[in-house]
């Protein structure tokens, strides 16, 4: 039996390096892996390339890594609600790469899966496309995208296993699952760790040959973005 649990975050995190490239589950605040960013802010390390759907709020989620002033690049889909990734992207303190968001999904999936690289229609026609070879299939013109390649996947989880069989609850499945085995090592946070053998298989979304290591974590807020109630 292959038991991937660390006790810590700090264990969890080991081998992470300035410099490198980070792949980081969620979509807005839901799913992230709040203890493994938090960790990653409060420690002395920096210049990370980050790879991930959004850039958080400024003081939850990614936002943290950009307060701390800890990524040199960005690579995501939206990033509309955090004020100081746009001073630092403004500022051109930080380059940031803007992929449509379905480009973003199949580039993660295709590291995860050992595919080098896809064609999509995504982005033809703009800017997405300059630098990028084209090539017309069936009349219609397609980009080709490479796949990520990245250092560390950080994800978050609703319950796992000691061996890293994942289960996600409802819309924090999000990118989650498609980051699991796309870097060299993948981290999984999750609420509930169980003994290997606990969960149903028919149950599980990620399989454990996915993930490299998992850990309980702790404290989540789970945080709204954006909040509205109605006056009764």
């Amino acid at each position: 039996m292959i038991r991937k649990k660390v006790d810590t975050v700090h264990e969890a995190l080991e081998g992470i390096q300035s410099g490198m490239t980070l792949m980081l589950g969620g979509f807005g605040l839901c799913g992230i892996p709040e203890n493994l960013i938090r960790a990653l802010a409060e420690s002395s390390h920096k210049d990370f390339c980050c790879i991930s759907a959004n850039a958080g709020v400024d003081d939850f989620g990614l936002g943290l890594l950009f307060g701390a002033q800890k990524v040199k690049k960005m690579i995501g889909s939206y990033v509309g609600e955090n004020e100081e990734f746009e001073r630092q992207m403004l500022a051109k303190e930080i380059e940031v790469i803007l992929t449509p968001m379905g480009t973003l999904a199949e580039k993660c999936r295709a590291a995860q899966m050992g595919i080098p690289a896809f064609f999509t229609p995504a982005g033809y026609g703009t800017e997405v496309a300059e630098g990028k070879e084209i090539r017309k299939f069936n009349g219609k013109n397609y980009l080709l995208e490479m796949a990520y390649a990245s250092d560390f996947s950080l994800v978050k989880a609703w319950k796992g296993d000691e061996s890293g069989n994942l289960i996600f609850r409802g819309t924090a499945r999000n990118f989650n699952p498609l980051m699991c085995g796309a870097s060299t090592i993948t981290v999984a946070e999750v609420e509930e760790l169980v003994p290997t053998g606990s969960l149903d298989p028919n149950q599980i979304h990620t399989p454990g040959i996915f993930v490299d290591r998992i850990f309980q974590g702790s404290r989540y807020e789970k945080r709204i973005e954006r909040r509205t109630v109605q006056n009764t």
